[in-house]
């Protein structure tokens, strides 16, 4: 499985968004720091769900990057996310 299907499977049971979007944004890095050969570095998340109502943009995040876990945050370089309720 790849890491837009781990990501999307671990937000979709985490926050059950009524919107979710991962994108394999890494060949739009090429020649950057952290570009890999074949993909899977660079990430957008695009992701809308109640429960992140009452929720400051730094706590949103945070609980995005718990819910994807360090196991993935650790094989990726970057993760752009944008994230609402």
């Amino acid at each position: 499985m790849g890491i837009v299907s781990e990501i999307e499977q671990k937000l979709a049971a985490a926050f059950r968004p009524s919107v979710l979007e991962v994108v394999d944004d890494s060949e739009s890095h090429r020649g950057h720091a952290g570009f890999q050969e074949g993909g899977e570095s660079h990430f957008n998340v695009k992701i809308v769900s109640d429960k992140f109502g009452g929720m400051s943009r730094i706590a949103r995040h945070r609980a995005v990057h718990a819910a994807i876990g360090s196991e993935i945050i650790g094989r990726i370089h970057a993760l752009a996310l944008d994230i609402s309720d």
